[in-house]
Parts: C-alpha cells; sequence; structure tokens
C-alpha cells in the first residue's frame, strides 16, 4: 500500500476537501484524487461519499481511517529517529498554543529556546486548546502547550508546567464588589461572562455549579480571555479569569465555598517519538515554570 496514496486519503478525511488536501500537500487536485483514486482501487472499496461539495468517508473510509493515522505516526517517529542520530538540537518542531499561553506564558521559553537552539525552526499554531489536543491526536503537531483537559484523553501523555489559579472576578465598583463575602448561590442570580462551556476553562467553571446544583445566567460567551476581561471591566456581569489577569479594572469576589484552578502544560502523542528539539523545548518549559516558583 502506497503510503502516498494514504497520506492524500488522510488529509482529505481530516480537511472534508479535496483541494484543501492538495494545498497541504502542493499538489493539483487532480493529483490528489488520482492518488485516492489508485488507493480505493487497491482495496476494492469506496472510501468517500461525494454528494454535492460534501465530502464524507464511508464506512470503508472509517475503517481505514484509523490504520492510516497510526501508519503516519509510525512514519513520522522512524525520521525522527533517523535524524536524531546527528546528534545537534535542529530541524523543525511544530507547535499549537492558546492564544493566552501564548501571550503571558511562552515568550521568555521562546526567546531562551530561539537563543539557545538557533538550528530549530519553530512553527508555532495559535488555537483553542480543545483544537491543539485534536492536532496531537492527529499527529499533526509534535507538542501543544495549553490548559489540560479536566479528565484525561486517551492516547495524550500530559506533562503540567504551571498551576493557573482561577478568581470570580466582577468591575471594580460592581454592587458585588462591595459584599465583605458570598456563595455561589448569590452569584448565580447574576449574569454571568464565561468562557464558552466547550472550552476545559469552561467545563471546570459549570461542573463546580453543577456540583451544587445551582444554574449560570451565562449572558455573554466567547473563547477569548482579554474579551471577556474586557467586558466584565465595563460592568456586563461577572466572570472567572486567571489571577495573572487581574487589573485595576476588576475587583475579585471573596466566594467563601469555591476554590477553581486549571492546569497549564504540554501534551504530545503517547505513538509519537519526540525530537531532540522537542525534549529540549519541555525541558525549557520545565525551567521557566522552576523560575517562576522560586
Amino acid at each position: 500500500m502506497d503510503t502516498q496514496n494514504l497520506k492524500a486519503f488522510l488529509l482529505v478525511a481530516e480537511t472534508g476537501s479535496f483541494s484543501l488536501a492538495a494545498q497541504k500537500l502542493h499538489l493539483t487536485q487532480p493529483a490528489v484524487s488520482k492518488r485516492v483514486a489508485q488507493l480505493e482501487e487497491q482495496l476494492n472499496v469506496t472510501l468517500f461519499d461525494r454528494i454535492g461539495r460534501t465530502i464524507n468517508t464511508t464506512e470503508a473510509g472509517d475503517a481505514l481511517l484509523p490504520h492510516a493515522r497510526a501508519v503516519q505516526l509510525e512514519l513520522q517517529a522512524a525520521e525522527q529517529s533517523v535524524r536524531d542520530l546527528a546528534g545537534e538540537v535542529r530541524g523543525r518542531l511544530r507547535l499549537a498554543t492558546s492564544h493566552h499561553i501564548g501571550l503571558h506564558r511562552l515568550p521568555p521559553v521562546l526567546s531562551y529556546f530561539s537563543k539557545t537552539f538557533p538550528a530549530v525552526q519553530l512553527d508555532i499554531e495559535f488555537m483553542d486548546s480543545e483544537q491543539a489536543y485534536e492536532l496531537t491526536l492527529r499527529g499533526e503537531v509534535e507538542l501543544a502547550v495549553v490548559t489540560l483537559a479536566p479528565t484525561p484523553v486517551s492516547s495524550i501523555v500530559t506533562r503540567t508546567i504551571w498551576a493557573d489559579p482561577l478568581d470570580f472576578m466582577v468591575q471594580s465598583g460592581h454592587e458585588l464588589s462591595q459584599l465583605a463575602k458570598m456563595d455561589l448561590r448569590e452569584l448565580s442570580r447574576h449574569p454571568a461572562i464565561l468562557p464558552g462551556l466547550n472550552t476545559y476553562t469552561g467545563q471546570i467553571v459549570k461542573h463546580l455549579f453543577d456540583r451544587r446544583g445551582l444554574p449560570m445566567q451565562i449572558a455573554i460567551a466567547t473563547n477569548y480571555l482579554e474579551t471577556i476581561r474586557m467586558m466584565a471591566s465595563v460592568g456586563l456581569g461577572w466572570t472567572v479569569l486567571p489571577r495573572s489577569m487581574l487589573d485595576a479594572s476588576l475587583a475579585t469576589l471573596p466566594i467563601r465555598d469555591a476554590r477553581i484552578e486549571r492546569s497549564l502544560g504540554v501534551v504530545h502523542h503517547e505513538g509519537r517519538s519526540l525530537s531532540r528539539a522537542a525534549r529540549a523545548f519541555m525541558d525549557a518549559l520545565a525551567s521557566a515554570a522552576a523560575m517562576e516558583t522560586g
């Protein structure tokens, strides 16, 4: 089975588009279609249903998909093992990270790493942590520096780098900020501005209220913490943000029955042989965290 044909099949399945797969492979669309057709002919099956502009994998395509991903990961591991024999830390390191971590945590790490390992080409993509997990599972990035999932994700290895305490916050001068103490029940009566409940941070907050059987009045939901801070600072509602984002426009709320935090760290696929560059980057992350804590 030709590995290039498998790669073409995998990209079409993941992007849902022959043209997008062609762009990623730097090929023409007919060339990608030909590779998929050769694979279908070899297996004597149809791998995709093409209905109008919609492309979906067939039952046979669904069955092939995990094996194609496994082959891709094995090939990447083989290539990396050979490259590592050269000794020098070099090559391309593909990373995914969240906007918040990229803005508030990574700059000193990137500065140190680029000076220490100038032969490494860093390729960084910014996205939600949940999307970064998906790219890691598909083998499209080697490492992801993200908010860690509240529960373990199959095939993903995690390493906690930073504890990130979360605080309930509201606009300075808001009526809630005048209370000496309060609980979640009181908070549930007021509108909230929160990360989407599809995000790991949103899930942490929702779980806290669910355990107490309390509703949340979510007025606005967005995945960008900087936007949430801005909207809370103008009085649109209370929110939950990393303690490090507190500024003069916001006040912390003295919630007596809740302490929450999330973990920030680095993840990779358990089946992937990490490059020397990836291992060096993980060490740089750990060193940066150690320096922050004293």
